[in-house]
């Protein structure tokens, strides 16, 4: 009878797959079956596909076209940078070990690995309320935001992002302040090939209220005075009759319902950060309250539906920027190389 719990122990264990074999101290690797591993991989790759070169064209565009050269497109090329880097420095490690389970880059990339996370979802959420500040200015205060909001404003914006994202990945995780406390439980599940990232419920709490709940009340804030100020324009404009004495007033009116436009648009892309990275944000609050006993599976979904925003971002560029499509479309069939192709109407206002 022992005998055969012996044999049978044996055959366990034989079946258990390390991430590095050679080694007695190293992590178990998630058990999945060919087709769910194919599956993962090929949905989680066409991920970062869309993430690198979707971004990649809002990018080129903006850089190239000179009609493109606006204060708000500034800061979107900003912020699809962002998410360009997530594809290429987060994403890729991230999906080895989501699907492996195990982490292949050693201790030290590890550490850069959760900073950079860190990082850019802090720049994303910094970006999105100068986007919001930005479109407010423009469609509150039409007349005025031309001398506002200008290119170097904008600019002057785009790098506050990456500098208070900065201070906030490196004063949270780069000082290790998000793992104190949580010494013990991280020696416990040490292992050789694992990548945990741990956030206690102090950094947790401060993390979520100041840099989630708080920039998604200023932004809901800033689009809700926004599209009431355009309806409000809207109804004054449309009781004017249209003669020469009101040909400036019209001028305004369709400035205004262009602004709107581009508002309702970036209005859907603060929405699709929300939805994404809240179930994140509200389980790693939870999760430190009962003693990190999320699955990981439903972890590293909250955590990969966070990253999918990045991917996201162009599909709704595409959806509702007619200059997207026109300006792919010249790079696809090679005809941004052509001469004076920086000069190119991409849209009209």
């Amino acid at each position: 009878m022992v005998e055969a719990q012996n044999s049978c122990l044996l055959e366990v264990e034989d079946l258990i797959e390390y991430c590095y074999p050679e080694s007695n101290v190293s992590c178990v690797k998630i058990s999945h079956n060919v087709v769910a591993k194919t599956v993962l991989y090929s949905v989680l790759v066409f991920a970062m596909a869309i993430t690198i070169l979707g971004n990649s064209v809002v990018i080129i565009s903006i850089m190239h076209f000179k009609q493109l050269h606006t204060p708000t497109n500034i800061l979107v090329m900003s912020l699809a940078l962002v998410d360009l880097l997530l594809g290429i420095t987060v994403m890729p490690f991230s999906m080895l070990r989501t699907v492996d389970g195990c982490w292949y880059f050693g201790k030290e990339y590890c550490y850069w690995h959760s900073n950079f996370d860190f990082l850019f979802t802090g720049a994303s959420i910094f970006h999105l309320i100068f986007i919001a500040i930005d479109r407010y200015h423009a469609v509150c205060y039409p007349l005025q935001y031309p001398t506002r909001i200008t290119l170097p404003v904008a600019g002057l914006m785009a790098a506050l992002s990456w500098i208070l994202a900065t201070v906030y990945a490196f004063s949270t995780v780069g000082t290790k302040a998000n793992e104190a406390n949580l010494e013990e439980y991280i020696a416990a599940m040490d292992c050789f090939g694992n990548c945990s990232f741990l956030v206690n419920i102090v950094c947790a709490s401060i993390s979520t209220t100041l840099f989630f709940i708080l920039p998604i009340c200023v932004m809901i804030g800033l689009y809700a005075q926004i599209f009431l100020v355009s309806e409000k324009h809207a109804k004054k404009m449309e009781g004017t009759k249209q003669t020469r004495a009101d040909m400036n007033s019209n001028k305004i009116l369709q400035k205004v319902k262009h602004e709107k436009k581009a508002a309702k648009t970036l209005g859907i892309v603060v929405g699709a950060f929300n939805l994404c990275w809240m179930p994140y944000f509200i389980t790693s609050v939870v999760d430190p309250l009962y003693n990190f006993t999320t699955p990981d599976i439903v972890y590293d979904l909250f955590n990969w539906l966070g990253y999918i925003n990045s991917t996201l971002n162009p599909i709704i560029y595409g959806l509702f920027y007619p200059w997207f499509r026109k300006t792919l479309y010249l790079i696809v069939t090679l005809k941004i190389f052509a001469p004076n192709s920086s000069d190119i109407k991409v849209y009209s206002v």
